[in-house]
């Protein structure tokens, strides 16, 4: 059952202009959403999972689309859940409970990262309630091989800045939570050190973005509660037939560039938009491109949301 409270919040998501906050309970939880824009609507989903969803604020594409910041279950203002069953299916079910919550039949969506597997997900589950995907810096496919490419990107990213004593504690923090394992991650300040120190690899070139648009920061919610997941779309790519923008940097360490191009083949309908001066956060390091590919897409793929 869904219940809904309207009443505006302080939004901690930083832009231009305030975003209105709401709140769709359902079975009892707490996600919380962030409105601000006009035009065709989009959700929003960050990655993580836990990570707090500031992060893919994007004025520029609020002056064309209604942008609904998603602040995932286990992360930013919403509730933990208190099964610690976080699959896939499950975000794609609070997902669909956003747009219930709107009154909105379809909608695009644009998933980053761990969000694009929430994308993917609702897009089997509920291809009916989308305009269009947009797939960005995301794979059809979460575990153990993701994390092996990711290591061997890792070891990349490093080998490429080999004088800079940020890539090299990346690595080495990155082979300590990930590899052996022999760094313990129980609590949300843990989780924001360790983000913190692998945040480099993250860009084509850390020190060059931080001279343009500052120093990044990401919050992270811990929940050590939360289970295990493993999940792999990738035999049932070919039967999604909403149209996909599928976003990729060509330096992303973390869903690498070979996924995007799996995606793409394997869609039934797809284009793909590389951003080649970029690693994980196309939408800061190549903001103009990021953002003109989005509007082409929206552009080329209806004239905005079904009633």
């Amino acid at each position: 059952m869904n219940e809904t409270n309207h009443s505006p919040r302080a939004g901690r998501l930083t832009g231009t202009t305030e975003a209105e906050a709401r709140t769709v309970v359902v079975d009892g939880v707490r996600q919380v959403y962030r409105v601000a824009g006009e035009g065709p609507l989009c959700l929003v989903h960050s990655g993580g999972p836990g990570v707090h969803p500031e992060y893919l604020r994007i004025p520029a594409l609020e002056e064309h689309l209604t942008m609904v910041y998603v602040d995932p279950v286990g992360s930013g203002d919403s509730d933990l859940l208190p099964d610690g069953d976080y699959a896939m299916s499950r975000y794609a079910r609070f997902a669909e409970a956003v747009l219930d919550d709107l009154g909105a039949r379809t909608g695009y969506f644009l998933g980053h990262s761990h969000g694009g597997f929430v994308a993917l997900q609702f897009a089997v589950d509920r291809p009916d309630r989308l305009e269009g995907l947009i797939l960005y810096d995301t794979a059809p496919v979460y575990g153990r091989e993701l994390m092996e490419a990711a290591t061997k990107e890792m070891a990349a990213f490093v080998q490429r800045w080999p004088d800079r004593p940020e890539a090299v504690e990346a690595g080495r923090m990155w082979e300590a939570a990930v590899v052996s394992q022999t760094m313990e991650i129980a609590d949300d300040e843990a989780h924001r050190r360790y983000l913190h120190g692998i945040l480099p690899a993250y860009f084509a070139d850390y020190r060059r973005t931080v001279e343009r648009v500052g120093e990044r920061t990401l919050r992270v919610t811990h929940d050590a509660n939360r289970h295990p997941v493993s999940w792999d779309v990738r035999d049932r790519l070919g039967t999604i037939d909403v149209p996909a923008l599928v976003i990729v940097g060509t330096y992303d360490f973390i869903c690498p560039l070979g996924f995007a191009y799996e995606m793409d083949a394997g869609l039934a309908d797809s284009r793909l938009c590389e951003l080649r001066e970029s690693g994980h956060f196309g939408h800061v390091e190549e903001a103009d491109e990021f953002n003109a590919a989005v509007m082409d897409f929206v552009h080329t793929t209806g004239k905005g949301n079904r009633a």
